[in-house]
């Protein structure tokens, strides 16, 4: 059987990383075998991308970035991200492993397509360069107001301090609210992927809900092995 590949989207501050870790968790004790991931990032190449594309290096402040990155760059940044993103997850889901996965082609969708204003046509013939036909099988929008998620964002950073942030979170509102409207318009013209889940309220009552979709997703793929 083949693994899945799970993604989880949403504006900044939604919480994704949280419900990843959480999820991950418990599909683990459910005997589940699961990898966790994310983009950019998730190879040595993209870990390399990731510091390029949010100028700031891991466990280092965010400052403002020295050099501009205009926006086909940026695309086209992700895009290599992804590619090499995609060919490292191959064997990972013939393997059939569930991967859970921090961001994929909405994020590309969203954030440069709504929020920078790239033609979505190249954005759209990028992501299937990239993926190489790879989809998700299921895509939690976890949906929260982009100013709700920003303020989050920054109070987890810097607690004591106004956060700075990384280059996207630098980002105006205006920038942010247009990826929340992305989001809205993906999420209704992809219903059978994309489901959304309510991030306003508390992380368990989040969790509680992950859990209860992907207990019906998982019995559907035959994921039969479950532990009590």
């Amino acid at each position: 059987m083949n693994g899945k590949l799970i993604v989880f989207e949403g504006v900044e501050g939604c919480g994704k990383t949280t419900q990843i870790q959480l999820c991950g968790e418990w599909l683990q004790s459910l005997g589940i075998p699961v990898v966790i991931t994310r983009e950019p990032g998730g190879t040595e190449l993209g870990l390399h991308l990731r510091r390029l594309l949010l100028q700031k290096a891991e466990g280092e402040s965010s400052e403002p970035s020295a050099f501009p990155i205009a926006d086909r760059a940026e695309l086209l940044l992700y895009a290599a991200d992804r590619s090499q993103h995609v060919e490292e997850l191959k064997p990972i889901l013939a393997a059939g492993k569930i991967i859970l996965c921090d961001r994929y082609t909405d994020s590309t969708v969203t954030y440069q397509g709504y929020g920078r204003g790239l033609d979505m046509n190249l954005i759209n013939k990028l992501n299937t360069i990239a993926t190489n036909g790879l989809k998700s099988d299921l895509t939690f929008w976890l949906d929260v107001d982009a100013e709700v998620g920003l303020a989050r964002k920054h109070k987890a950073s810097a607690p004591a301090a106004p956060a700075k942030g990384d280059r996207i979170e630098q980002e105006n509102i205006a920038f942010h609210r247009r990826v929340q409207k992305g989001y809205t318009e993906l999420a209704a013209s992809h219903p059978e992927r994309i489901v959304r889940v309510d991030a306003s309220v508390s992380v368990d009552a989040i969790q509680r809900v992950i859990q209860k979709i992907l207990l019906l997703k998982l019995d559907g793929w035959g994921y039969k092995q479950i532990k009590s």
